[in-house]
């Protein structure tokens, strides 16, 4: 991965999941070294199928580090054929969930990793290497610790099943997180060496939430003196890609830039919201949290975006220390 150093000995963290997460993920990767970067994923939306750990958010990041992420479809690996998931289908097997043939060469590795004792953090760490990733990606969690999404008729559905079986259509009055979930300790040791922690532009409920969840991950970032900025996963009432508005509506929140802020006010020294939204309402209510905030644009359409955007967010969060 080519990269254009920013000159900074700054510990940078990055809480993300998501495509939009991946984005902000890449820009950061190409402007900070990467021993000062650890991006932290979302493993709240891992599961089984067909016997294998997939791991949705977590590969959407490594295939997007690594130079293989389909750009199209925002998830899944480029030249993708699905050749094996066709015999699934014609044998009766479960098909709702689409697993690519080059994507079934990843779930395979990391199950035989897995299976030889191997924690999800290692195995990341190995495939990192395999693909020339240099900064530090880590899972959130080695155990599973899977989100839930309750309806209001208290139907329960494992996080995949409402997201891509249901094409997340179905009414959310709770998404569950487990009590049990513990952050490793690569995440504690990266959050407390951090200088700057990012919330990536990633839906709040059920990809940020999850590693917050992650103990003791939401308490030390309270605790701790890093500066904590978060990027805004919606413009103009929008979410870029996913169910962010729809789930902000439906739990109870202002669906704008300024209801992730203000759900998140109690974490951050500064947010980062879309150049769209400067002169709408969203601004006013911002300017009401008292929070340094950044107006600019936030689209990540490109590579060159994606950097642009990193380092602004890096001068934002320097110039908050």
């Amino acid at each position: 991965m080519s990269t254009q150093n920013i000159e900074t000995d700054l510990q940078v963290v990055c809480l993300a999941g998501g495509v939009g997460g991946a984005k902000l993920a890449h820009g950061l990767a190409q402007i900070i070294p990467p021993e000062n970067l650890t991006i932290i994923v979302n493993t709240g939306d891992d599961f089984v199928h067909c016997g294998l750990t997939i791991c949705p958010d977590l590969d959407t990041v490594l295939y997007t580090l690594a130079a293989k992420a389909n750009s199209v479809t925002g998830w899944g690996r480029v030249d993708e054929s699905w050749q094996a998931m066709s015999a699934v289908r014609e044998l009766g097997g479960p098909d709702w969930f689409n697993l690519g043939d080059l994507d079934l060469g990843l779930h395979l590795t990391r199950a035989h990793l897995l299976g030889q004792g191997q924690t999800l953090t290692h195995v990341t760490r190995h495939l990192c290497q395999q693909w020339g990733v240099d900064v530090t990606l880590l899972p959130m969690c080695d155990a599973p610790a899977p989100t839930t999404i309750i309806s209001p008729d208290e139907h329960r559905y494992p996080f995949q099943e409402w997201f891509v079986k249901e094409k997340w259509q179905p009414v959310v009055q709770a998404v569950h997180l487990p009590d049990t979930a513990r952050a490793t300790p690569q995440v504690m040791q990266a959050i407390e060496n951090s200088d700057v922690i990012i919330f990536a532009p990633s839906n709040p409920f059920v990809s940020l939430d999850p590693i917050l969840n992650a103990y003791p991950v939401r308490s030390m970032i309270t605790d701790l003196p890093q500066a904590v900025v978060a990027v805004s996963p919606i413009i103009s009432g929008e979410a870029v890609k996913g169910p962010a508005a729809k789930l902000l509506q439906e739990l109870g929140h202002e669906s704008s830039a300024a209801g992730v802020a203000r759900y998140f006010d109690d974490l951050l020294d500064g947010f980062v919201y879309d150049v769209q939204d400067a002169d709408s309402p969203t601004a006013v209510s911002l300017t009401q949290l008292d929070l340094p905030l950044l107006c600019t644009d936030t689209m990540m359409l490109t590579s060159s975006d994606r950097a642009r955007l990193a380092r602004e967010v890096i001068d934002f969060v320097t110039s908050l220390l």
